[in-house]
């Protein structure tokens, strides 16, 4: 009775015209789907395949291979061929590695409804009526999803550009063959999820300009794919995310998916009982609402309004490649909606560590619209292939400088690319609107979390992670945000990784700073309303209220770099006479670091780099679980300092003999 309370508690402020509206949308869709479930059972949902004998898409692209010469050259001028080639020829394998599982061949069949990783099999039905989530059982959905985006038909594409050997082709066309056998329209788990449906089609339409040209590839072939694709676009219009309050990347998928299908068959449409569902209202509709969506998921600062670097990264890719798209096709955007994506691609720049990784902060599920480089060993904390592309685009050369690694990305997007002439250092700087918050000097990289949740508090990626910091030194990573290992395939874990006690803040014992049902894994009541007070090029000071009605203390931080030290004060406000619990503050160490205790400090080690903590009070050191990439944890180690009285200080430096205080 308690969870069903809880999740009513979501909308008891809503007006009841609103709650209305959405009873009666519940209705609607129920007769709706009642009715598709029938058809879907009686007469398999279906277009006669003579309508695209005579079809081929109109439109411009990113790559024309009548100049097939000049990619190939650049391509090798990368020294990208040998790594290539060995990547496509392990797709050519069926090996993959997805969502944590490791290098696995996937049989001479590929198993698209099944968690290959566990076993478990999704049985071929009615969209709606399959259960894609189960608590009680560790198969996780996004691994068919995820095989099904078709991301590695890139690669094969690649190796077929190179080489001209038809056995790229072949695989391309009996995967898709296989696929469309497989997952009949509605009838399978691959159709549960809109967004991967849009990615799946964005990844076909790649495929087709890599391969249209193969004389191994027959037009019987070409009659289905084409099919195919237009029945993922008139099931992408009928069933759109765009439910809640606030809409997602889910939702930005579904429209690109429109945009890009709507691009691909240009005029050419379907006249039948499907009324208002042809490429050109998907391409309308599209295009509209991703205008919309720029300014309601994005903040004016340039940060996803999802409060989740690793999503932020996908809905910048979403953005940023369908509008270049687009521009090719003379499709245009508001000069407003271009800047806020020019500033996207500043924000990625902006928390890019030395070390070229970004923090995970929030939720992180390695989501991409497309993999245009390293297919099989992309680094999952590395954003800067948004910077490359964004670098040509924009014509920036400090994007380019960033984004130097992933010149290819740019090759394959715009054609070309260019070498930034000159090196750029970064500065301090504030995201007010996102609520992040970086200090940097030569030593110190430093990134502070307040500000609030996901979707405008609703917490639905977010973490509990106020004034939570990551801290990497002279390019090492010593402080980290630990990241989200899983989601539904085993929620106890997923609660584990976005608790308190799993971030480098203040953590109370038995506390949370907002609460969360452990069952509802998409949703946390925002408690903390987290905001910074005051932040120079030196110093952040902020402050939450996650803990306030229930321990009566607000939780202030104040963060100061100065030359070779790192200065935190941690502030409780209140009465701190009648504490409920045990105070601690943690810090959550990268995996490699070593602790040696010493008289009065601990020394932290990591390939010749050392940092000195110094702190009064009595302190734990244990092993904890952090995460870099979906399904995979490694060992990492948690510092639980016991705070004394209602000010902490703790000093971080990289000479003890050195005093500033």
């Amino acid at each position: 009775m308690s969870n069903i309370i809880k999740k009513f508690s979501k909308y008891k402020n809503q007006p009841i015209r609103k709650l209305t509206k959405k009873a009666f949308k519940k209705i609607k869709n129920k007769i709706y789907f009642s009715y598709r479930r029938y058809r879907a059972y009686k007469n398999p949902i279906d277009i006669p395949i003579d309508k695209f004998y005579s079809f081929y898409p109109e439109c411009s692209f990113f790559y024309d291979f009548n100049n097939r010469e000049k990619y190939i050259e650049e391509i090798k001028k990368l020294n990208l061929e040998d790594s290539i080639i060995r990547s496509a020829n392990l797709i050519l394998e069926h090996k993959f590695n997805l969502l944590g599982s490791g290098e696995k061949y996937l049989g001479e069949k590929l198993p698209w409804n099944e968690d290959f990783k566990t076993g478990f099999k999704w049985e071929n039905k009615f969209y709606k009526d399959i259960k894609i989530v189960d608590l009680n059982n560790n198969a996780d959905v996004k691994v068919p999803w995820e095989l099904s985006r078709f991301q590695h038909l890139f690669t094969l594409g690649k190796a077929y550009i190179l080489t001209c050997d038809e056995k790229y082709a072949l695989e391309f066309k009996n995967e898709i063959e296989d696929w469309i056998l497989n997952n009949p329209v509605e009838m399978s788990v691959n159709w549960t999820c809109t967004m991967d449906v849009a990615i799946r089609a964005v990844n076909w339409i790649l495929g087709y300009f890599m391969f249209n040209s193969s004389k191994s590839i027959n037009m019987d072939f070409w009659t289905k794919f084409n099919k195919s694709l237009y029945l993922h676009g008139r099931f992408i219009y009928k069933n759109l995310e765009n439910y809640g309050e606030h809409y997602n990347n889910h939702y930005l998928s579904d429209l690109a998916g429109l945009i890009w299908l709507g691009i691909y068959f240009g005029d050419f449409y379907i006249n039948d009982k499907e009324k208002n569902n042809n490429p050109k209202d998907w391409l309308k509709y599209g295009i509209s609402e991703f205008e919309k969506e720029m300014k309601k998921e994005v903040n004016i600062d340039g940060t996803d309004y999802e409060s989740s670097t690793s999503y932020h990264r996908l809905v910048t890719e979403l953005f940023l490649i369908t509008t270049i798209l687009c521009s090719k096709n003379n499709i245009n955007f508001s000069i407003e909606y271009i800047k806020r994506l020019e500033k996207m691609c500043e924000f990625i720049m902006q928390i890019t560590k030395p070390n070229g990784k970004s923090p995970l902060i929030g939720d992180a599920d390695d989501g991409r619209l497309v993999i245009l480089s390293d297919y099989h060993n992309w680094d999952r904390r590395d954003f800067r292939h948004i910077l490359s592309v964004a670098g040509e685009y924009f014509d920036r050369d400090d994007f380019r400088y960033f984004g130097k690694d992933f010149r290819e990305d740019a090759l394959w997007i715009l054609g070309s690319y260019k070498d930034s002439l000159k090196e750029y250092k970064l500065s301090s700087i504030a995201y007010n609107d996102g609520g992040y918050y970086i200090l940097r000097n030569d030593k110190f990289y430093c990134l502070i979390r307040c500000g609030q949740l996901s979707c405008r508090g609703e917490g639905g990626h977010s973490h509990n992670d106020q004034l939570s910091i990551e801290l990497n030194v002279e390019g090492e990573d010593f402080i980290i945000d630990p990241g989200s290992y899983l989601y539904t395939a085993d929620y106890k874990m997923r609660n584990v990784f976005r608790s308190t006690n799993m971030h480098s803040t203040l953590y109370i014992e038995g506390f949370e700073q907002n609460e969360f049902n452990p069952y509802d894994l998409f949703y946390m009541k925002e408690e903390t309303f987290g905001r910074c007070l005051n932040f120079t090029e030196n110093i952040f000071f902020g402050e939450h209220y996650g803990y306030y009605k229930k321990c009566g203390v607000i939780h202030q931080r104040r963060v100061k770099i100065k030359d070779e030290m790192l200065e935190i004060t941690d502030t409780l406000k209140g009465d701190i006479n009648n504490k409920k619990g045990k105070y601690f503050i943690n810090f959550i160490l990268d995996k490699g670091v070593e602790i040696k205790e010493k008289d009065g400090y601990l020394e932290l080690l990591k390939n010749n780099k050392r940092l000195l903590l110094e702190f009064q009070g009595d302190y734990i050191i244990e092993k904890c679980d952090i995460s870099y990439s979906y399904g995979c944890k490694t060992d990492g180690k948690r510092i639980n300092i016991k705070m004394i009285g209602n000010e902490n200080k703790i000093y971080i430096r990289t000479d003890l003999y050195e005093k500033y205080y």
